[in-house]
């Protein structure tokens, strides 16, 4: 496969998990999602690197979006926050394709006699 559909592709997968999961977040917490409680706390650390971990790249962009709105982040910090969630989706679909593919030739090396 070409190189290059094959990064769009880990993008997208990427960009799809981290949308799925952060909207199921917001739906469940009835809460915008970013890098405060209930979804980031001192006290569920696990939870917390789970959440940020999945949903990161759309936490930092609300995050960046509403300080540009208040006027605490000027133009360059806001496209520096848009490469960043760019590449940590890319990162994330990498990671998640990575898994589905051990997962998968894993699954193949079950033998089940009937």
């Amino acid at each position: 496969m070409d190189p290059v559909v094959l990064v769009l592709y880990a993008f997208a997968v990427g960009l799809t998990a981290c949308g799925l999961v952060g909207s199921v977040m917001e739906l469940l917490s009835g809460r915008r999602l970013a890098f405060a409680g209930p979804y980031v706390s001192p006290v569920h650390i696990l939870r917390s690197l789970a959440a940020t971990a999945c949903a990161g790249p759309f936490m930092l962009t609300n995050e960046a979006l509403a300080a540009r709105r208040e006027g605490r982040i000027g133009t360059m910090a806001l496209l520096s926050c848009g490469c960043t969630a760019i590449a940590w989706a890319l990162a994330l679909g990498v990671v998640l394709i990575a898994i589905a593919s051990w997962a998968t030739v894993n699954l193949g090396s079950f033998e089940f006699s009937g």
